[in-house]
């Protein structure tokens, strides 16, 4: 691999963007197409394929056989609310490998006994992204679940501002249609609120906290897989 291809890569990596390495199996030619490229790159379809699998693999193109190296940040899921909901969740983001992060100021919800093992933060939303917890990104799902405005909006405000690639809050449609207008007071678009997955989670009926935690992550890993990925929902 020549030098700076593993420099671009490196570059990509630490800035938690994804990248794929082209490779020619005839010849060995390689090329780094970074993910803000992919649309316009001549292998758009492919590319965008195999990075919303986050698959590696070979592909044909113009009679040469390709290998795609698909370099992806891991996925970070952030809960705001450590509700009944979140602890159903918790083994479901280890199953799929997602890192977990639960953050809620209520320090009788947010304690080890009742997250035994969890990325656990005990403050408020603006304080953790400012201090425990890094900052969002297009590869971080955000769940706002605690019900409360003054906990969910701070957190909503910074996934949108982040273009967090799934966003979502529980919540009636009339307890959305109040949050939409503060967050419209607060500044933010009515392109921008389109993005908030509200009432959260899949239409599946869901009725128990483990029922509405299966329909949230669903609908995270939809939001994942979508190909291509774009910023906005």
């Amino acid at each position: 691999m020549r030098a700076d291809i593993l420099e671009g890569l490196n570059v990509e990596r630490a800035a938690r963007r994804a990248a794929i390495l082209v490779t020619d199996i005839a010849d060995g030619a390689q090329r780094l197409v970074r993910e803000a490229d992919i649309a316009a790159d001549a292998l758009a379809e492919p590319l965008g394929r195999h990075l919303a699998a986050a698959r590696s693999g070979l592909v044909e193109a113009d009679g040469r056989t390709l290998f795609l190296t698909v370099q992806v940040p891991p996925v970070r899921l952030v809960v705001v609310g450590a509700v009944h909901i979140t602890q159903a969740l918790v083994p479901m983001a280890a199953a799929l490998d997602l890192a977990l992060t639960v953050i809620d100021p209520r320090t009788a919800f947010a304690s080890p006994e009742r997250f035994p093992g969890v990325a656990l933060v005990a403050d408020w939303p603006d304080a953790a992204f400012g201090g425990a917890v890094p900052p969002l990104d297009r590869y971080c799902a955000l769940a706002a679940l605690t019900h409360d405005p003054k906990i969910d909006d701070p957190a909503l405000k910074a996934a949108l501002s982040a273009e967090c690639f799934y966003i979502g809050a529980l919540g009636s449609r009339k307890t959305h249609a109040a949050r939409a207008v503060r967050l419209i007071e607060a500044g933010y678009s009515e392109a921008q609120l389109a993005r908030i997955r509200a009432p959260i989670g899949l239409a599946i009926g869901a009725v128990s906290p483990a029922e509405i935690a299966l329909s949230v992550m669903a609908q995270i890993v939809a939001a994942l897989r979508r190909a291509p990925r774009e910023a906005a929902s």
